[in-house]
């Protein structure tokens, strides 16, 4: 029997004036995009931006539906939305910030399974890591330097 651990390191800015020129942009842009979610049900709005090599900035935003679970998360919109516009261009980058309309959102949140993993596969696909950050309304903006941190048991595409 063989006992393993797997972790990984991440960067807590504490403000994002620690965060590089280029990422405070894409910052900016999702928490604008954040406000256009479509969440009615659970109130919870989530806004993602997408930092391409070309410089491009592709956004996304939840989509609600009432039909659980026809709704997408805005990881995935802005994703697939880049994936579908600039389907060879290289992600360099991903933003996901949330915010709660029933409380304050004063700490980051990481995305869901399904959405880890369509972010996981981009990056296995382009063989090149993508930097994620996390942020709520306030408090600390979480940064990973790869999405494969995320998933150290991730499902490979090469296993189909």
């Amino acid at each position: 029997m063989i006992h393993k651990k797997e972790t990984f390191e991440y960067i807590v800015h504490d403000s994002i004036e620690s965060v590089s020129e280029e990422h405070k942009e894409l910052i900016a842009k999702a928490v604008e995009n954040r406000e256009q979610a479509y969440a009615p049900y659970s109130g919870f709005y989530v806004g993602s931006s997408v930092l391409l090599a070309n410089g491009e900035i592709v956004t996304g935003s939840n989509q609600e539906n009432a039909a659980y679970p026809s709704g997408l998360c805005a990881e995935r919109v802005a994703l697939f939305s880049a994936g579908a516009t600039y389907p060879n261009e290289i992600i360099k980058a991903l933003v996901v910030t949330c915010r709660n309309t029933k409380k304050l959102t004063d700490q980051p949140f990481s995305s869901c399974g399904a959405c880890r993993q369509v972010m996981l596969e981009y990056e296995l696909k382009q063989d090149e890591d993508i930097i994620v950050y996390y942020l709520g309304e306030q408090g600390p903006i979480i940064q990973v330097n790869a999405v494969k941190d995320l998933m150290p048991l991730h499902f490979p595409p090469d296993a189909l």
